[in-house]
């Protein structure tokens, strides 16, 4: 059952995903293909599944961090994090890689509080990318970003394959 949107956002867990946990992931990253695919001009196969290849390797590359999110013991949705960007080549950069949560979360503040302790977990240079097309993760991304580091965060414009891009880029300090 879902909480109204008005109401505190629940407790969760951020869960470092081990390969225990790549089954959920994989269910769940068909939620995500499904609304991604919105922006994004993703096939569907023929046994009615979407593929990402990919999710094998967060759980092989050293600089690959998968996580689970987890509310009341429930999976809500994860973050793949990954040492090394997709668009600038910056091999120095953390890449948010992948970031999802289930529709029945959003809106409440769980996805910046989520995203602020992501950031906070891995200091240094930081690159969120963006579709240019996904109008509402830009939004929400400028405001996590700004969450994050107490300033207001604008995107810069970059093709790759000819497909334009929203890029942010900011440092995360390391704790004392």
């Amino acid at each position: 059952m879902t909480s109204p949107a008005n109401s505190p956002p629940p407790k969760f867990e951020l869960v470092p995903a081990s390969r225990a946990h790549e089954p959920i992931l994989a269910n769940l990253l068909q939620l995500y293909a499904h609304d991604f695919s919105e922006f994004h001009d993703i096939e569907i196969n023929g046994d009615g599944r979407f593929t990402y290849n990919q999710l094998p390797l967060y759980f092989t590359e050293p600089n690959s961090h998968p996580f689970l999110i987890a509310i009341d013991d429930k999976p809500a949705g994860f973050v793949f994090v990954k040492k090394g960007s997709e668009l600038t080549g910056n091999q120095h950069a953390w890449d948010m890689a992948e970031f999802f949560i289930l529709r029945a979360h959003r809106r409440r503040g769980l996805g910046t509080r989520i995203a602020s302790q992501i950031f906070s977990r891995f200091p240094g240079p930081w690159e969120v990318r963006v579709m240019h097309s996904n109008s509402s993760a830009k939004q929400f991304w400028a405001s996590a970003i700004e969450n994050f580091t107490g300033m207001l965060s604008h995107p810069i414009t970059i093709e790759k394959e000819s497909e334009p891009w929203n890029l942010f880029t900011f440092d995360s300090k390391p704790t004392p």
